[in-house]
């Protein structure tokens, strides 16, 4: 099953979007997103909500927990 790092940098390929340009949208500086990416941190709750609903997928379907990406 696919981790968040794999979801993330999926969803952020598929609206064709660098890792520069996602940091901004969700305020936060460049290495903190890419480390997000390489699965060597996560976000906070708050900020894991926004990316969520950004990219309008179940937080289930983020994480990696469901393959469903729609919210419920």
């Amino acid at each position: 099953m696919a981790t968040f790092a794999d979801r993330l940098k999926l969803l952020r390929n598929n609206k064709k979007l660098t890792q520069k340009e996602i940091a901004k949208i969700l305020n936060i500086n460049e290495r903190s997103y890419q480390n997000y990416e390489i699965n060597a941190s996560t976000p906070n709750f708050k900020l894991l909500l926004f990316i969520a609903d950004y990219f309008d997928v179940s937080i289930d379907y983020l994480v990696g927990k469901s393959e469903i990406k729609e919210r419920r």
